[in-house]
């Protein structure tokens, strides 16, 4: 088989090098990769907005399969596009990814299906200042379109939140409707599922540090580092997300005419009072996936496969027993702006159970550099958290460039 993966970041670098590994794959494209990406992959130089020009690239290199990797292509239709011309494409239409791409279609949807979700009213950019002052502190913000992860802004009083309508006024697109959504006091968790329309089948769950600091300071980004499976993920708390929450999901998408085909992630709050549903994305988490696709077993091409052809209910996943615990590396700045071109060295002496996914990095005469705010993601296997940990932060002390910066706290 011919692949086409879109994406270039630490997600698509996880994809790709778990794709790489399947038999059934004879060729395989990134589109537009990145200089980690490039060892398994030929990166083509097409961006990940730019869908007619993927659509051309498929059509002309006989590709077999594309899978989308971030959410800006899902959100563009890109899925609609391939199937119209008839190619198979592993992703959600682009209706079905509206769950990620509106938070405010998000919340409207939960409310009609009785999923557990916590208060929030949707106003303009505009009304937000003058419905903030009459709220009670701290109130969570959130941008109603795709913000790269940092359209959330938690506000512990009206100075944090006004700061934080400001900063959304610096994003621009996207930020035209604003949720303030009710404070949840709880834990984290990431809970992932795949779905052919008709079956959805769990796949590993995963916690991930979303602050930039240690112990949770600092600002909201992208994901500074994950764990798979979540520490807080009982088999009852498991039960009682697939019956309560994906099912119904499901089961509501499928009433409103859509058939949710690929990734869906949730982004839990577990409260004393159970579960709530803070987000849903329509594909994989960045970083989740680089702790969860190095656990799966399963040849992901035959995933893929089972899903385009509605029998993902005769597909059995199989699970490595070991934890995965991932720290991404980022530069000095991020998530604000940050300096790029900057030499990468080390990469050479990581031992090779240890796997290092490129996320924001370019090649430059022959050497790996900085090319983004999250450059490299770290990925280490063990029985536990502690040996997970301990084999990640050792090969982290082996990698360095100017202005590196991460957590010192994944998984402990």
């Amino acid at each position: 088989m011919r692949i086409l993966v879109i994406g270039g970041g630490g997600r698509e670098a996880a994809l790709v090098f778990k794709i790489a590994q399947s038999k059934k794959v004879t060729k395989l494209f990134c589109a537009p990769g990145n200089a980690g990406i490039a060892s398994y992959a030929t990166c083509v130089p097409i961006a990940v907005n730019q869908i007619e020009q993927l659509l051309q690239f498929a059509k002309e290199n006989q590709i077999d399969l594309t899978v989308v990797g971030p959410e800006i292509p899902l959100s563009l239709g890109v899925v609609d596009l391939f199937q119209s011309e008839g190619l198979k494409i592993f992703g959600p239409r682009k209706r079905a990814a509206q769950l990620e791409s509106s938070k405010a279609f998000s919340k409207q949807f939960m409310r009609k299906y009785h999923i557990l979700t916590p208060e929030a009213e949707v106003v303009t950019l505009e009304e937000a200042a003058g419905r903030i002052e009459k709220l009670k502190m701290p109130i969570v913000l959130k941008v109603d379109g795709l913000a790269a992860g940092k359209g959330v802004v938690i506000a512990q009083d009206i100075q944090e939140a006004m700061a934080g309508l400001g900063f959304f006024k610096s994003i621009g697109k996207g930020t035209e409707k604003i949720l303030l959504e009710q404070y949840l006091i709880g834990v984290e968790a990431t809970f992932l599922v795949v779905a052919d329309s008709e079956t959805v089948v769990p796949l590993a769950s995963a916690k991930d540090y979303k602050r930039l600091f240690d112990n949770d300071l600092g600002p909201n980004t992208g994901g500074m580092g994950a764990v798979s499976p979540a520490p807080t993920m009982t088999p009852e708390l498991h039960a009682h997300v697939m019956t309560k929450i994906m099912q119904p999901t499901l089961k509501g998408l499928t009433e409103e005419g859509i058939a949710y085909q690929g990734i869906l992630y949730v982004g839990l709050m577990l409260t004393e009072e159970g579960p709530y549903v803070l987000e849903f994305n329509a594909r994989l988490g960045d970083p989740e996936a680089q702790a969860v696709l190095p656990r799966l077993k399963t040849d992901w091409v035959d995933l893929m496969e089972a899903v385009l052809e509605h029998r993902l209910d005769r597909l059995k996943l199989e699970w490595d027993d070991a934890v995965s615990v991932c720290v991404v590396l980022a530069s000095d700045g991020y998530p604000g702006d940050f300096k790029k071109g900057e030499e990468i060295f080390g990469l050479g002496n990581v031992e090779e159970t240890v796997m290092v996914f490129h996320a924001g990095t370019a090649q430059n005469q022959g050497a790996s550099v900085t090319a983004g705010g999250r450059v490299l993601g770290v990925t280490a296997l063990g029985s536990d958290y502690q040996s997970a940990r301990a084999k990640c932060y050792q090969a982290i002390d082996r990698i360095s460039f100017e202005g590196m910066l991460y957590r010192k706290d994944i998984g402990r």
